[in-house]
């Protein structure tokens, strides 16, 4: 059965058509826009039986792209205590956000049987622990790389503002700019590290927007991985076909 998998966070929207009997990750087509740039997107061709939907962008773009997907059947993607090979640790089990679960799922789909760290680097940051027996423990949640350093520019006189594309600068930075740079890279990486070393990980998985900036900076294995939320709902929605809980 083909799916459309929708990941709707904070700055960008990707989707990903994928044959529920696939392997997580293997996907027919797939693509990401910006939030202003939604409305330029048409699903209607890709022949999908319905869409499992992961939003975290609020009541407008649920509206929004519940306008995009119809006429097709949508499951709106929440967590619960348990679903693909993954036990939601979380005090409130629905309190957890759906893309960290989703993230989770994904994660524990592409490496079984590990003690992993997952660090999804966008707006936000959030670091999560899941055991080798897939019990998601809990995790992190601190700004993201832009918008610490937004942050620091904003309430802090005359910084100047951390501008996208710079290079990296080395540790101790000689100049201001280079300084607010190497301080929120370093802080997200060792963020990281920490969160390794307490959880004893066995794989550190690294994705998102601004991982590219803080995955040079680490100084443990890692591996980066893309689009790790539609890895997650793609190995939800194979399993929530099987137990009937799709709106197929």
């Amino acid at each position: 059965m083909k799916i459309l998998l929708i990941d709707a966070g904070n700055t960008r929207v990707k989707w990903a058509l994928a044959d529920t009997l696939a392997a997580p990750g293997q996907w027919l087509q797939h693509g990401a826009v910006l939030h202003a740039e939604l409305a330029t997107l048409d699903w209607s061709a890709l022949g999908a039986a319905c869409a499992l939907v992961s939003n975290v962008a609020g009541a407008d773009m649920r509206a929004q792209l519940a306008q995009l997907v119809a006429p097709l059947p949508v499951t709106w993607f929440a967590s619960k205590p348990a679903l693909a090979g993954v036990t939601n640790g979380y005090r409130d089990a629905a309190q957890l956000g759906c893309d960290r679960f989703a993230a989770a799922i994904g994660a524990r789909a592409l490496h079984p049987g590990r003690a992993l760290v997952v660090a999804t680097c966008g707006t936000a940051t959030t670091i999560d622990a899941i055991t080798a027996g897939g019990v998601f423990t809990g995790g992190m949640i601190l700004p993201g790389l832009a918008l610490m350093a937004g942050s620091l520019a904003k309430n802090t006189a005359q910084l100047p503002q951390v501008q996208a594309g710079v290079a990296l600068p080395s540790t101790f930075a000689d100049n201001t700019m280079d300084a607010i740079i190497s301080g929120c890279i370093n802080a997200q990486a060792g963020a990281i590290e920490r969160a390794v070393a307490a959880h004893r990980a066995q794989e550190c998985i690294v994705s998102g927007g601004a991982a590219g900036y803080i995955v040079p900076a680490l100084t443990i294995a890692h591996t980066a991985r893309e689009n790790l939320v539609l890895a997650g709902l793609h190995a939800a929605a194979t399993a929530m076909a099987q137990q009937g809980e799709l709106s197929c």
